[in-house]
């Protein structure tokens, strides 16, 4: 697969959109962005990387990171998360309170905020320092020692954090939280708040292509676990809008409100598009589109 070829032309048909769509605003520190940025990568289950536009841009991956803290859980503890949290997709906004109230304090899926809060609570149980747990597993997989969180969009974060404060003391109320409150949103801003290239990300995803088998060699999680981990990317991983996901790109993917979404083949790549200017449901516009035309164009998808 000639993949700079690819990538060139995916990208000549979609940049145009990178100037549809609004920058994300509910956190104060992701407006300041260069709004019209656009890159992409792929990385083969060999590690080989490409990419064209911004893809060495530094940018919030936000909610991907629930991604790898899911991993992670599973790694450690097995199936027992999902004792804690559902697999079905929400139906609402991603920081939604309404659920949880009529579904006893367990949320819906690990990557609505209230689902992946559970997450971060059992891995911060399971490490010691949640945080620390994601940040040393991105630096590893995608070769980067450098990643790290940007502290300013951390603050931001938790300055405006009264939803998902709300939200954690809500499922604490139902004995859904192990730790304390503010420890768990700690750890939860500190992994949204990572920045990373969208050449990082995809080289980070590659144990998601590769079957749970991480960049050196080593396995994170079973065959099993891996295809569950890419079946709620599927079903959940692109807020309200999983269904057309699916219907366009035909993928596992998980978008953040960054402007990013990881995206995998399983069996052959993991594919990173950032464009920071969102549709309403909080997805990257140009990214998603990006998504599509690269498999339409390959024939690769999971249908």
């Amino acid at each position: 697969m000639d993949y700079d070829a690819l990538l060139h032309e995916v990208a000549a048909q979609v940049r145009p959109l990178a100037g549809q769509g609004q920058v994300s605003r509910y956190i104060p520190a992701l407006v300041a962005v260069e709004e019209d940025g656009f890159g992409i990568a792929v990385a083969d289950v060999d590690g080989e990387v490409h990419g064209v536009g911004d893809w060495e841009a530094p940018f919030s991956i936000q909610s991907i990171s629930k991604t790898f803290s899911l991993a992670l859980a599973l790694a450690l503890d097995g199936e027992g998360i999902w004792r804690r949290v559902g697999r079905e997709p929400s139906g609402d906004p991603f920081n939604s309170l309404v659920q949880l109230e009529y579904e006893n304090g367990i949320p819906r899926n690990p990557f609505i905020n209230a689902g992946a809060l559970v997450v971060t609570d059992r891995l911060q149980t399971l490490t010691g320092d949640a945080g620390a747990a994601v940040l040393g597993f991105l630096r590893a997989e995608s070769g980067n020692p450098s990643v790290a969180p940007d502290q300013d969009v951390a603050d931001s974060e938790a300055a405006h954090g009264d939803r998902n404060a709300a939200l954690a003391h809500f499922m604490a109320s139902y004995g859904n939280l192990e730790n304390p409150v503010p420890v768990v949103l700690e750890h939860y801003f500190r992994q949204c708040a990572i920045a990373m290239s969208c050449r990082d990300l995809a080289l980070a995803g590659g144990f998601l292509a590769r079957r749970g088998v991480r960049n050196d060699g080593s396995r994170i999680l079973t065959v099993s676990e891996t295809k569950r981990v890419n079946a709620v990317m599927l079903t959940c991983g692109t807020y309200d809008a999983a269904g057309d996901f699916a219907y366009r790109v035909g993928l596992p993917g998980k978008s953040g409100v960054g402007g990013g979404i990881l995206a995998i083949v399983p069996g052959r790549c993991a594919l990173c598009v950032w464009s920071p200017r969102l549709d309403s449901y909080g997805n990257s516009v140009a990214g998603v589109a990006a998504l599509d035309r690269f498999t339409t164009l390959t024939g690769w998808s999971v249908f």
